[in-house]
């Protein structure tokens, strides 16, 4: 099956790590931009880091800029958001988009819930 899925959400201290996973199966995400959003309750969608294969640029919110990091492993076909500092802001239901290169499709996954909470 054709699909990308997050995981690794949870509830976390304020201040604390977590890393999200966002594996592709069926298709490989080496010719694939990465798209990770976040969407709290009531909030718009907003992108929180992202990886382009086209230029090799990654970009992340102001927001969680300093704080999370996007990185790949291609042997995994897998893509990570790690997220450190931890801030109750951050609370939020998180997706990973992969978009192709070529094509444009793009594949969504189903979404990893992180709370941060005392």
């Amino acid at each position: 099956q054709v699909q990308v899925a997050e995981s690794g959400g949870g509830l976390v201290q304020p201040g604390g790590s977590l890393r999200l996973s966002c594996a592709a199966s069926g298709f490989s995400l080496r010719t694939y931009d990465i798209k990770w959003y976040r969407q709290a309750p009531g909030k718009e969608r907003e992108l929180v880091a992202s990886i382009s294969r086209t230029s090799g640029s990654i970009m992340y919110a102001d927001s969680v800029k300093g704080r999370f990091t996007i990185s790949t492993d291609n042997a995994k076909n897998t893509v990570y958001l790690q997220m450190n500092s931890l801030k109750s802001e951050d609370t939020a239901v998180y997706y990973c988009h992969a978009n192709s290169m070529f094509t444009g499709r793009t594949y969504r996954g189903q979404g990893t819930q992180v709370t941060i909470s005392s």
